[in-house]
């Protein structure tokens, strides 16, 4: 079983959504948490203060990782303040969703440099640190849309896919140092993203789903914990947490 009392924890956009439940559940399993954020600095913030006041350890650091730079610069920062990294969560994402006429190159352009290329560069910066460490856990939160595709959504389905891609290959690189590379792909889930769901679609969505629910952060959060702590001989998976919408 993986230690995560301790172990210092990256996850990348965690001001708000699936990245700050992660980052709240890391730490309350008593993971000293890196609350990485692009512009979301207040909720950042606030929540460094909260795992703060309850007793956990955890420092708000800003950094834009689709820039291969600032990744770099937010992993450097880290081994700085606390002298190594043991887990790095690429949570990290946005969505411009047009049908393909609609969208442009720089629609394009944009997700994919920050929900696909982000991993790579975080990756290959803590990559050395992992190796110095003796091992170390990575998990990339991709999407079921990378599994199953869907409309209006061709630049992140295809950032989502490539996640997956990219982390059977970490996996299969990596794992002669002792690091475990998997993802996550969740479904729907209740996130300020989809709040903007207008709600006639979100009723239409719920009628998609088996389980006939749109799922929590915090569910992810778990199975991002799991993997962590039990998840010593499990590498290159794709763990689906969906609620049954794509089996």
């Amino acid at each position: 079983m993986g230690e995560l009392r301790g172990a210092v924890a990256v996850v990348t956009g965690a001001g708000r959504g699936i990245g700050r439940a992660i980052a709240e559940e890391l730490a309350g399993g008593g993971a000293r948490v890196v609350v990485n954020y692009s512009r979301s600095k207040e909720p950042a913030e606030e929540l460094v203060q909260k795992i703060s006041s309850s007793g956990g350890e955890a420092v708000a650091i800003q950094g834009d990782v689709s820039d291969a730079g600032q990744a770099a610069r937010l992993i450097e920062r880290t081994v700085e303040r606390f002298g190594r990294i043991d887990v790095l969560v690429n949570n990290a994402g946005i969505n411009i969703d047009r049908t393909m006429k609609k969208m442009t190159p720089e629609d394009w352009d944009k997700v994919v440099q920050v929900d696909l290329n982000s991993c790579f560069y975080t990756v290959k910066a803590a990559l050395p640190h992992f190796v110095e460490n003796g091992g170390g856990k990575i998990i990339n939160i991709s999407s079921f849309v990378g599994q199953a595709g869907n409309f209006g959504q061709a630049n992140y389905s295809a950032a989502k896919a490539g996640i997956i891609g990219f982390t059977k290959t970490a996996a299969l690189e990596l794992a002669r140092y002792n690091v475990c590379v998997n993802a996550v792909c969740p479904g729907f889930i209740e996130t300020d993203m989809f709040a903007g769901v207008p709600e006639e679609v979100q009723e239409k969505i719920k009628a998609r789903i088996p389980l006939g629910r749109i799922g929590k952060p915090t569910e992810i959060a778990r199975a991002v914990r799991y993997l962590i702590e039990d998840g010593d001989y499990i590498t290159g998976q794709t763990l689906n947490v969906n609620g049954g919408v794509y089996m």
